[in-house]
């Protein structure tokens, strides 16, 4: 009898749940996209991940493949890491309708890679979202890479770069230290990040726009609070409202801060003009658990404007010459300007020759050198 009802409920499962529930590891939802840009393909996604402690969370992102047929051996990966976007979940850059415009990575699409973008827990998907929490970011990434994988219509292979900026350089380099550990069969060749945070704690500190310095120390505590799940106990009674109000909010590139958000950032940079946020419990715990090493297995390529007002141009160099000593091979592209946003844009071109030489196994370029003085 309980053999029969066994029986059952497998014929039932298998009418009513779709062939990704039933056969896939990773995915759980391939939704394609109306209009992609001509010569593409994409599929809003929806896939499992695990959190630090083990426990599965459903992450969304974006798989952006060529219109063609699928080849006869599978297309090279790239990841994308995207910068910040937001701490709500409302930000999910999959879902913003200038997705297309805002990947520099895409332009490996038209030579036969397939793109696959992240949003992150938390973003487009239930739960706290741990900004620059390295662990469980660089574990959304591989697993983004492993769904994408199981999209037929994609033809994504186990081996993959991983390219980021800002907060999505900082999720790349996590990446390239967790990719042995967390991406089972994938193989990664190379990691690039443009204006990446990597000690998290002098980037607070030598971040040189008051304004962009107190919004990031915001977003962070706000989402520390949440996903640590410690109080957001600074400065005064008011001041964690305020962070609260400025984290409910998405970062629009196009969009000038209104009125209140601006309000808000003055106020803080009122209540918090003698706070150190790296030197103070817990979150100086958080900032030194959630800094970048040295430790890469792969080629890195890094880009940096030279008078970056959120990412201190002399903090990415120092975390360069560390990797030198690890006997990492470093590309160090320097880009002119003060511009942090732009970044990947700015240097797209390089990276993505570089990228593709380093799936082609060519001799890798080294600026561990004199020239750059790196080491």
């Amino acid at each position: 009898m309980k053999a029969t009802i066994l029986i059952w409920i497998t014929i039932i499962l298998s009418l009513v749940l779709p062939v990704s529930a039933q056969q896939n590891r990773f995915l759980v939802s391939a939704a394609p996209v109306a209009s992609p840009p001509s010569g593409m393909q994409a599929w809003r996604i929806r896939y499992w991940s695990k959190d630090d402690s083990g426990r599965p969370r459903q992450v969304t992102g974006m798989v952006v493949a060529p219109k063609k047929a699928s080849p006869r051996i599978s297309r090279k990966v790239i990841a994308w890491t995207h910068g910040t976007s937001g701490v709500a979940q409302q930000c999910a850059p999959s879902v913003s309708d200038r997705f297309f415009e805002l990947t520099p990575a895409l332009d490996a699409v038209r030579n036969g890679y397939v793109v696959v973008a992240p949003d992150y827990p938390g973003l487009g998907s239930a739960g706290a979202h741990p900004y620059l929490v390295g662990s469980i970011t660089a574990r959304a990434t591989l697993d983004s890479v492993q769904a994408a994988r199981e999209i037929p219509g994609s033809a994504a292979g186990r081996k993959f770069a991983v390219w980021g900026e800002s907060q999505g350089g900082h999720a790349a380099l996590w990446t390239g230290q967790r990719a042995k550990a967390d991406g089972a069969d994938l193989e990664l060749v190379a990691v690039a990040a443009g204006a990446p945070p990597t000690d998290l704690a002098a980037n607070f500190r030598l971040a040189s726009d008051p304004n962009a310095k107190v919004f990031l120390l915001a977003l962070t505590a706000t989402s520390w609070s949440r996903y640590y799940k410690v109080p957001l106990a600074i400065g005064r009674k008011s001041t964690s409202a305020i962070m609260k109000r400025l984290a409910a909010n998405c970062i629009a590139t196009n969009q000038t801060p209104r009125f209140g958000a601006l309000l808000g950032i003055l106020t803080l940079r009122r209540d918090l003009r003698n706070f150190d946020f790296a030197a103070t419990r817990p979150w100086s715990r958080f900032i030194a658990a959630n800094s970048t090493k040295p430790v890469q297995s792969v080629p890195v390529l890094l880009a940096q404007t030279k008078d970056d007002p959120l990412v201190a141009a002399s903090v990415t160099r120092k975390f360069a010459r560390r990797l030198c000593r690890n006997n990492v091979r470093v590309r160090w592209i320097d880009l002119p300007g003060k511009d942090h946003a732009t970044t990947a844009r700015q240097s797209a071109v390089q990276t993505l020759k570089w990228i593709d030489d380093r799936f082609l196994k060519k001799t890798v370029p080294d600026d561990c050198g004199k020239n750059l003085k790196l080491k």
